[in-house]
C-alpha cells in the first residue's frame, strides 16, 4: 500500500455527508486547509475515541485555519447515527465503494486477530488550500491523533 505523500495533489472528490448532502473537497479548500482523516468504521471504540478528540479540538483547529472531515466506508445513515450519538461537530463522509480511499492510497491489506482482509487504514492528510498534501499523519494512537495534528500546526 502506497499512500499520497507530501507535495502530491490530493484528488478532488465529492462524497455524501451524514445528512446525504454532497461535499466537495475543492469547495472546502476555498475557505481553509482541510484535515482529511480516514477511519475504518463508525461507532467502533478506536474510531469513537479519535472522533471525540477531534470534536473537542474543533475550535483550536479552526483557529489554526483547518476544517476537519472524516471519511469511512460506512453509509450516510450510519454516519448520521455516529454524529448524533457522539455529538460530532464536523463533517463525516461516506466512501462506500472506497474509490476515494483507493485514490488516496489508504485502502489495502490489513491484519486483525490472525485474519487478513482489505480495509481502510487510519491515515490523515492535511490538504493545503492549493490542493496539495501538506502533511501526512500516519503514526499516532487514536487518543492522541488530535494532539499530533495540533502539535504540527503550532
Amino acid at each position: 500500500m502506497t499512500y499520497l505523500s507530501v507535495g502530491a495533489s490530493a484528488p478532488d472528490f465529492t462524497l455524501q455527508d451524514q445528512q446525504n448532502n454532497p461535499v466537495q473537497l475543492s469547495a472546502l479548500l476555498k475557505q481553509q486547509r482541510v484535515l482529511v482523516y480516514f477511519y475504518p468504521k463508525a461507532m467502533t471504540p478506536g474510531c469513537t475515541v479519535q472522533a471525540c478528540a477531534l470534536r473537542d479540538s474543533k475550535a483550536e483547529l479552526a483557529a489554526k485555519g483547518v476544517t476537519v472531515v472524516g471519511i469511512s466506508t460506512d453509509a450516510p445513515a450510519k454516519l448520521a447515527k455516529f454524529a448524533q450519538r457522539d455529538q460530532l461537530n464536523f463533517t463525516l463522509l461516506s466512501d462506500e465503494d472506497h474509490n476515494i480511499a483507493d485514490a488516496f492510497g489508504v485502502w489495502g491489506e490489513k491484519k486483525f486477530m490472525g485474519k487478513v482482509y482489505d480495509g481502510l487504514h487510519r491515515i490523515s492528510f492535511l490538504i493545503a488550500q492549493d490542493g496539495k498534501v501538506e502533511k501526512v499523519f500516519d503514526n499516532f494512537k487514536t487518543k492522541d491523533h488530535h494532539q499530533v495534528v495540533l502539535n504540527y500546526l503550532s
